[in-house]
């Protein structure tokens, strides 16, 4: 069965153009163009992946967003204009999945939404799985097999991006991560010196888990290189959790 894609943007002619091309791609496609409309018929049909552009008619990208998210972890794909960074940022903070930045080629959105496809598929694969023993680094546990994450006890609710992030940096706390391997093994997709996702999805893992653990930072960036997940004296690498 074809995965079916869902587009809200009130662009009539760049749907047309997309909509026919995905197509193509032996997916199927439909079209809404007005923001409230978007966000009913988001919730209402059996979609596998959405499309969403910022500014909308009647009600915006991100108030759609939000919306979807309180009913449905069904991946979205953000679209942006060029060069609007906040955008970028208040849209994965919402738990969108990744981001485009209008105007873009078609292929690209192709590419980047296969890319969220093959995740998803990848994540209810594995859950149905057994997913080894849950990790923990310090104050932080991380439980593959039901993709909960807790900080001293409390629940942290990560998107699926920020999940997959923290899982890498675990698994290899106290080593450097490169940021190419983040990019392929959280996004799927091989990096761009000028995408800055992984620097967003990190910046947000910091806030959500506290910039330090007794007062040394949690998570540190390594120039031109990638990230570390830092150990704390006295701490081992990532261990099962009892």
């Amino acid at each position: 069965m074809a995965d079916r894609i869902l587009i809200i943007d009130d662009d009539t002619e760049l749907c047309a153009l997309v909509e026919e091309y995905l197509t193509n791609q032996g997916y199927t496609v439909a079209s809404v163009h007005n923001g409230r409309v978007g966000a009913a018929q988001a919730l209402s049909a059996d979609n596998d992946l959405i499309v969403l552009d910022v500014m909308l008619p009647e009600m915006d990208g991100f108030e759609v967003l939000k919306r979807v998210r309180t009913n449905s972890d069904v991946p979205i794909l953000m679209l942006t204009a060029r060069g609007e960074d906040e955008d970028r940022i208040v849209g994965l903070e919402l738990g969108a999945d990744d981001y485009l930045a209008k105007p873009f080629n078609p292929r690209e959105l192709a590419a980047r939404i296969a890319a969220i496809l093959k995740r998803a598929r990848r994540h209810a694969t594995s859950d149905q799985q057994d997913q080894g023993e849950p990790l923990t680094v310090g104050d932080v546990t991380l439980v593959p097999a039901t993709r909960e994450v807790t900080r001293g006890g409390e629940s942290v609710k990560l998107t699926t991006a920020e999940f997959d992030l923290l899982a890498i940096l675990l698994r290899n706390a106290g080593n450097v991560v490169e940021r190419g391997d983040l990019f392929r093994g959280v996004l799927d997709r091989e990096p761009d010196p000028f995408d800055r996702s992984i620097d967003m999805h990190v910046s947000h893992l910091r806030k959500k888990l506290g910039h330090t653990h007794l007062n040394t930072e949690r998570i540190k960036s390594i120039r031109s290189v990638g990230y570390i997940y830092t150990l704390v004296d006295g701490e081992d690498h990532a261990s099962s959790a009892s």
